[in-house]
């Protein structure tokens, strides 16, 4: 199983923050980041393909959840 982002590359900017966060992700390997597997343009769309984690985004879960701040603390850390 993967995970595949969509992003819609519409804008120059756009395009700057999709090849920054394929930089990032392919070139930090860190067991509490997303693995990068791979990417492709279909139809106009980039699509990011990484490693499939059960559950949430972190930031669905941080806006949504209430943390004390030493659960605040260990997510920065991490």
């Amino acid at each position: 199983q993967v995970a595949i982002k969509k992003m819609i590359l519409q804008q120059e900017e756009s395009e700057e923050l999709a090849v920054n966060e394929i930089l990032a992700m392919r070139d930090n390997r860190n067991a509490n980041i997303v693995t990068y597997l791979d990417s492709c343009l279909v139809d106009g769309e980039l699509w990011l393909v990484m490693e499939f984690m059960d559950g949430s985004m972190l930031s669905d879960m941080v806006r949504t959840a209430y943390l004390e701040e030493g659960q605040m603390g260990a997510v920065c850390r991490a």
